[in-house]
């Protein structure tokens, strides 16, 4: 069996490496144009923030050996052409056409079956002047290289960075950790449009500011200028011009299928190449994996493109078990997409709010602030979860997560509760691990699906940050309700106009001062208390009265 995979970053070796286990005698070959073999890409945001001295570690095994061409071939037995590009691809005969970069010699490789892994490209915006000394990409392994090399050499202050997407926000943070001065250009009018919901982007952005880093929303940019040396000293923008030292340019990437496409594969509705349940092509011999792919989405049953390392692993193993004759499928993905920035562990599973309601579902979401573990716990942290269900059923429909503390554990348990079709009650059932060092007794988790399943069946009333913003907005008269201690009340006061300080402990025997005519809106730190307080009022009779979800902690 002779076996050719054109790309050699994340799916291509993996399918390799599996293939070579299941198939020992399968003559296996990996063309690939760069120079990097099962490079992680991922893992650039931190070698620019020195966190990854080396940058060989990069493309190192755990035990401290190079994924090189001699790495795979003595201990794989796989064939790896690197500084060779994959220009065409004849189904018929079923050959590949190469040619070797340095030496421009040309040859064919012949195929049992082909597995196409060749990733995704940059999106290069239409901004004037990108091709000025100074502009760079975060995409192949020699970007961070070559970034690295100019900030030390041009002894760079300041560095800006088009896009607040994932990797734009990674490089942000690693570049703002340096003490490099940062700008960051974002199109839209949150950070992470693609990712969050903008009641959670907030809270990134709030800490943005925290990090000293220049946030311009709505700011897109026109052109990239230079100085007197010829590399970039400027950029034109719709709010103005800043002065730097270096662009970043991080506005996503798109399928590279231009081998694909010529080969007359189908195409999916969102540019990446088509592919069944066993990642077959429309040629029952030709596979496709990793960015190049395209996906289904368990909640939508649309298709998608979320480019990951981790669904390109794992679809190189899929496509090695069906090429080596196993029956595997690849499961539907739920968008799970986590990072860290600015000491926040931020996250995303299933369909935002927005999301869900573009698709027709019948939506009711909500906010719960809190801790990962016991406040007496030293090293306890905050937490903010935002859950959205089905409004009739309670199924969880997403999830995004957002703090200094353990949330990335708290997406992982939404992401297989969406994956099975769980609703509210089920998650609030869930026995998960406990200890002080861990969670709370009742875990954050089970809390924002015991608060959701209660506002969905008429239990609480709540409202957002966002909704609250938006009442504001429509300069109805509103009385908030502070219910804190004098002492959390004094730290960070209240800045509305019309504010009635209760505490919690008096609530019982003042809440008679409350006004009656208009609506009234319950704070305390972290919405516990003041969910507390409205299940109260409203057995008093004001029935109007909500409470602020996740407090004022993510009121901003």
């Amino acid at each position: 069996m002779k076996v050719i995979i054109i790309g050699g970053m994340a799916a291509g070796p993996k399918t390799a490496a599996r293939l070579r286990r299941l198939v020992p005698d399968a003559e296996i070959t990996i063309v690939e144009q760069g120079e990097f073999i099962s490079f992680g890409s991922c893992g650039m945001p931190f070698y620019l923030a020195n966190l990854v001295p080396e940058f060989s570690s990069l493309y190192a095994t755990s035990y401290g050996v190079a994924r090189d061409i001699e790495f795979f071939r003595t201990r794989k037995d796989i064939r790896i052409l690197a500084g060779t590009r994959a220009t065409g691809i004849d189904r018929e005969r079923k050959r590949v056409s190469i040619i070797h970069l340095e030496s421009q010699i040309q040859s064919e490789l012949e195929y049992d079956y082909l597995v196409l892994a060749t990733g995704a490209v940059a999106i290069t915006p239409p901004i004037k002047g990108l091709e000025t000394p100074g502009v760079f990409t975060m995409h192949q392994p020699n970007d961070a290289l070559r970034l690295q090399e100019y900030l030390r050499t041009k002894n760079a202050q300041h560095v800006t960075i088009i896009g607040a997407g994932v990797i734009g926000m990674e490089v942000a943070d690693a570049l703002a950790g340096r003490r490099i001065k940062v700008t960051v250009c974002e199109a839209q009018n949150q950070v992470l449009p693609k990712l969050l919901d903008p009641d959670i982007a907030q809270l990134v952005a709030a800490q943005m500011k925290q990090y000293k880093v220049d946030l311009q929303l709505k700011c897109r940019v026109k052109a990239i200028n230079c100085g007197e040396d010829g590399s970039v000293n400027s950029i034109t923008t719709n709010q103005g011009e800043i002065i730097t030292d270096a662009v970043i340019v991080a506005t996503g990437v798109r399928p590279r299928v231009d081998l694909a496409q010529v080969a007359g594969l189908e195409l999916a509705s969102n540019g990446a190449i088509k592919v069944d349940a066993h990642l077959r092509t429309s040629d029952p011999h030709i596979f496709a994996a990793g960015d190049c792919a395209s996906q289904i989405n368990k909640v939508s049953e649309q298709e998608v493109y979320i480019p990951l390392a981790s669904t390109a692993n794992k679809q190189g193993r899929v496509v090695a078990d069906n090429i080596a004759g196993l029956d595997t499928e690849f499961s539907a993905v739920m968008g799970t997409t986590v990072l860290q920035a600015f000491d926040l562990n931020i996250g995303k599973t299933g369909l935002g709010e927005f999301e869900a309601v573009s698709l027709g579902n019948n939506v009711i979401s909500g906010i719960v602030s809190g801790h990962d573990s016991p406040h007496y716990y030293p090293l306890h942290s905050s937490l903010t979860i935002k859950l959205i269900a089905d409004r009739s059923t309670g199924r969880l429909l997403g999830a995004q997560v957002c703090g200094a503390g353990e949330a990335i554990k708290r997406v992982d348990v939404f992401s297989v509760a969406i994956k099975f079709g769980a609703s509210l009650k089920d998650i609030a059932n869930l026995d998960l691990g406990y200890a002080p060092p861990y969670s709370e007794a009742i875990d954050i988790a089970i809390h924002a699906a015991n608060t959701l399943e209660n506002k969905r069946c008429g239990l609480s009333r709540g409202i957002s940050p966002l909704a609250l913003d938006l009442l504001k907005n429509t300069q109805v008269p509103i009385c908030f309700l502070d219910i804190r201690e004098p002492d959390e009340v004094k730290a960070k006061p209240l800045s509305e106009k019309d504010v009635l300080l209760i505490p919690a402990g008096e609530l019982r025997e003042r809440y008679h001062e409350i006004p009656c005519d208009r609506p009234v809106v319950v704070v305390c730190g972290l919405g516990i208390r003041s969910y507390d307080a409205v299940c109260f009022l409203q057995s008093m009779g004001l029935e109007e009265a909500v409470y602020l979800e996740g407090g004022i902690s993510i009121w901003l």
